[in-house]
């Protein structure tokens, strides 16, 4: 059986989603819909696909499925068109950046019994997913402590700041859901706690460049979340969980995993440069998994009520700073 996708959005991320479909002997890109015509002409010169309008995607009886990765102020419009069409549908997150908003959303989702899955690609991750597996497999007994580092080599533009809802909606969600997926239980308590000290300008726009971040769940489990929008010696990810029978983790990944050992001492080639090149089997792992869903039937996850959750978590997270207390959840 193979997929037919739409794909809205021809942007950097749809490049990526593009690609990851055309490597896929299960799915195949019928067409893309973008804005800007060169970004929708390039991709369907490179992935010999149609150019259509949204409307004409929706109304296709040759697409089974869509990836949105347009703007998020269109995300959760685009999810319910799309479920009403009876299309498969894939959405970069978030939903939205109202949490109401988000959930009308899930409620057109649900009573058109259509499929909808989240874009949190890291779970997909090979060695996030073997911290997981190993966590599954008892081989560090009963998870106590999550530590998760997530640093960017460098800040967005400021345009972008403007529109991404702020640090914890844009960056640490993808944190959140990480922490769910490892916690093993969900998240009541948020504390967390942000500066500028990276960029004044994204000060003066609202938003925060350093944060760090404590859940806590109703067993006492715990979650601690340090981001940077600053890393100068590359795109930082990692991950820590700590349990009553020893610890696992995932460390760094560099585009070649040498070392070289000689009269200047042990020296490493640098870290991926950013989520496009650190990510790259996570995103190729998320389609794959997308597809087998819609093949098999089974219940979509990252689901559109695990955005939600993690969206709340974000939410919590920004009331904790402005208001200098621990939020429940």
């Amino acid at each position: 059986m193979t997929i037919r996708f739409g794909l809205l959005g021809a942007g950097r991320i749809g490049k990526v989603h593009a690609k990851a479909i055309g490597s896929n002997p299960r799915a195949r890109l019928v067409a893309v819909a973008d804005a800007f015509e060169q970004a929708a002409k390039d991709l369907s010169v490179a992935y010999n696909c149609e150019i259509r309008s949204i409307e004409a995607i929706e109304a296709a009886g040759d697409i089974d499925a869509v990836i949105i990765c347009t703007p998020t102020d269109t995300h959760a419009e685009l999810i319910e068109r799309f479920a009403r069409a009876g299309k498969a549908i894939f959405c970069e997150k978030p939903i939205d950046l109202d949490g109401k908003r988000v959930e009308k959303c899930l409620a057109v989702i649900r009573q058109m019994k259509a499929t909808l899955m989240v874009g949190f690609n890291r779970r997909f991750d090979p060695h996030f997913a073997a911290v997981r597996k190993a966590i599954d497999e008892g081989a560090i007994g009963d998870v106590e402590m999550v530590t998760i580092t997530s640093r960017d080599p460098g800040a967005p533009p400021a345009d972008y700041i403007t529109r991404s809802g702020g640090i914890f909606r844009d960056m640490t969600i993808h944190d959140f859901d990480m922490a769910r997926f490892l916690l093993g239980e969900e998240p009541v308590a948020v504390t967390a706690h942000a500066s500028v000290l990276v960029d004044k300008k994204i000060g003066e726009l609202g938003d925060y460049d350093s944060v760090s971040v404590i859940l806590s769940t109703a067993s006492g489990k715990q979650c601690i979340i340090s981001n940077s929008r600053r890393a100068t010696y590359g795109y930082d990810q990692r991950i820590e969980v700590h349990g009553s029978k020893g610890m696992v983790a995932a460390e760094n990944q560099r585009a070649v995993s040498i070392e070289i050992a000689n009269g200047n001492g042990y020296t490493r080639p640098p870290l991926h440069d950013f989520f496009m090149t650190r990510y790259t089997e996570a995103y190729a792992n998320e389609i794959a998994a997308f597809i087998e869903g819609i093949a098999t039937g089974a219940q979509a996850a990252p689901s559109g009520e695990d955005g939600l959750i993690a969206l709340k978590l974000a939410d919590a997270a920004l009331r904790s700073v402005k208001e200098g207390k621990t939020i429940t959840v």
